[in-house]
């Protein structure tokens, strides 16, 4: 580096930073405005630790950014009245700057320090900002909100850079775009998103797709958490088989952990679980469930159980999960159980509206599907036909609206079952042959679908081991 000493602009440097990587960049990228290309994704003018670098920089973004030459003769103008750059030698100061230039490779490096020297700084605000927090009674502000305030932080910081571009060139969405493409073909069943484990639903879905909300809807009894619960399986076990790195996040409002585990152990070992939860099972069948449960031990799925969560401490958990462990789906059981927050809302509408727009939201900044479920208004019990619609979802809000992908889980031989007529009648007959024709049977209903075409996909649901499954082909 040349000998020539430039006066430090900071007067005393005792946050993290790197004075000299910062004036060798900046030297850098005015005698080569390509550099900041290269860079872009790495730093920007908010992460230079000495505010008259941080102008400096903004100031050749800019003419960058129109197409000008940014240099100090064209930036001079910009700041003959700056009294900070007057303190330094004015001007002359961004002359001296180029002669500290150096090569991309190395402008990388320092690019790399910089934003490195910044995120301490970050940590540091954090940690202060949690501690006057924590220390100031007039906030009324709970041990439980500073903890989800201050995760926030913390991953906004660890994900900076991540989410912080607007814009995406066509050119590389549509890279994106013959990715999948290729993806798709490689991949026999041309599922490029999570696998439901239901040939079917994948086949019309193509899996579910990052950044997605996709809902499952239907009346109380049609097997909603059934289905979660079996999609979840199958996504974590098929990633596991894979030996790749991959987590389910399920976030089960409704049922505790160890009910979960116990329709999940009982569909995979084939043992009722109301005889599973009253010990009404013989010996050969106890060593098929401790054999069930030793293969799946190991299964990457992770229970959150909190009744009436909030939209945000979910999205703190999920957040977290990601940056610990990775996460390639998140299901939610159910929205009408979560809550919005302390804040106070017109109407349970205006609240469901807030979850589902939040669903949304986390569902696009961690880049994975979020299945949510949801209970259907009481319309479709008024009905004839009791097949499940968009219409009655409508009383919950903009879950529609915010969906990417509605479906109705829709039984017939519930509503059938409880018609029954009196026995040895010629209806009771006629009950009992179409009975015989449905037993068994569910069907699919994908309602709305951003990506693809509606329809209905006929399944099979054993409800003694409440598992979903391909129908049988006739």
């Amino acid at each position: 580096m040349d000998n020539l000493q430039i006066k430090s602009i900071s007067k005393e440097v005792k946050l993290p930073s790197n004075i000299e990587a910062e004036q060798t960049l900046i030297g850098s990228v005015l005698v080569n405005n390509d550099i900041i290309d290269e860079i872009a994704n790495i730093v920007n003018e908010k992460e230079f630790y000495d505010p008259l670098h941080s102008k400096i920089y903004q100031q050749i973004e800019k003419l960058h950014n129109k197409g000008m030459i940014a240099n100090p003769i064209t930036l001079k103008s910009a700041f003959e009245n700056e009294s900070s750059l007057s303190e330094v030698g004015g001007t002359e100061y961004l002359v001296k700057l180029t002669r500290f230039s150096s090569s991309v490779r190395q402008c990388i490096d320092y690019a790399k320090i910089i934003h490195e020297k910044f995120v301490k700084r970050e940590l540091i605000k954090i940690s202060e900002n949690l501690s006057d927090e924590s220390m100031d009674e007039s906030l009324e502000l709970s041990g439980d909100d500073i903890i989800q305030n201050t995760e926030k932080l913390l991953f906004d910081l660890a994900e900076r850079g991540t989410f912080s571009q607007s814009f995406s060139q066509f050119g590389k969405a549509l890279d994106q775009t013959l990715e999948m493409a290729t993806n798709a073909m490689k991949n026999d069943q041309g599922i490029v998103g999570i696998p439901t484990g239901l040939t079917d639903l994948d086949e019309r879905l193509g899996g579910l797709h990052k950044s997605d909300l996709i809902i499952i809807a239907g009346r109380p009894s049609m097997g909603k958490t059934a289905l979660a619960t079996n999609i979840a399986f199958y996504a974590a076990k098929k990633n596991s088989d894979d030996n790749k790195k991959s987590v389910v996040a399920f976030f089960s409002l409704e049922m505790s952990s160890e009910q979960l585990s116990t329709r999940i152990v009982s569909e995979q070992s084939k043992i009722k679980s109301n005889d599973i939860r009253r010990g009404k099972i013989t010996e050969d069948e106890m060593n098929r469930l401790i054999e069930t449960s030793r293969s799946i031990h190991e299964l990457p799925m992770l229970i959150d159980e909190t009744p009436a969560i909030t939209i945000s401490t979910l999205s703190n958990r999920a957040r977290r999960i990601k940056r610990l462990f990775g996460l390639d789906l998140i299901v939610v059981d159910y929205i009408q159980l979560m809550s919005a927050g302390s804040r106070r809302y017109d109407g349970r509408v205006q609240e469901i509206s807030e979850i589902t727009q939040g669903l949304k939201a986390l569902a696009k900044e961690l880049n994975v599907p979020v299945l949510a479920l949801s209970q259907l208004s009481r319309a479709a019990e008024q009905r004839d036909d009791k097949r499940p619609q968009l219409s009655d979802l409508r009383e919950s809000g903009s879950i529609e609206q915010d969906a990417d992908v509605v479906m109705f889980v829709y039984r017939e031989e519930y509503y059938l079952e409880r018609k029954e007529p009196k026995l040895g009648s010629i209806e009771h007959a006629e009950w009992q042959s179409k009975m015989n024709e449905i037993l068994g049977s569910a069907d699919i209903m994908i309602g709305k679908q951003r990506h693809g075409p509606t329809g209905n996909v006929k399944v099979e649901f054993e409800a003694i081991y409440t598992k979903f499954k391909d129908a049988q082909k006739n």
